[in-house]
């Protein structure tokens, strides 16, 4: 590969592959299964498990910042491991209950 002067963009030889390297996978995991200290990026906001009706759960935690795309990290747990969930999205720390932190997906790089 090589730039250009005029443009300063970047233009690949024609002996190039033309497929693109295989994308990284990661693991899919909810925020109440992600270990303490560990950051993952948000891929999806669902209805607790097993709710027949929706409950509103996914649309409040959206509203709190819970979006796709947002970094999140668990930062402390209740007594014994369990709740509340202390969780950091952006700037701001949230005590969610596990039910609540089950229903946010997380990917974690490998």
């Amino acid at each position: 590969m090589y730039r250009t002067a005029a443009f300063d963009s970047v233009i690949a030889p024609a002996t190039a592959h033309p497929c693109p390297a295989p994308a990284a996978v990661f693991d899919t995991l909810s925020v109440a299964d992600l270990k303490a200290h560990r950051v993952g990026t948000i891929t999806g906001v669902t209805e607790a498990a097993g709710a027949d009706k929706s409950t509103g759960v996914a649309a409040r935690l959206a509203e709190l910042g819970f979006i796709v795309g947002e970094t999140v990290s668990v930062l402390h747990r209740g007594p014994g491991g369990r709740e509340p969930i202390a969780v950091q999205v952006g700037d701001t720390v949230f005590a969610l209950r596990r039910f609540e932190a089950s229903c946010v997906r997380v990917s974690v790089a490998p």
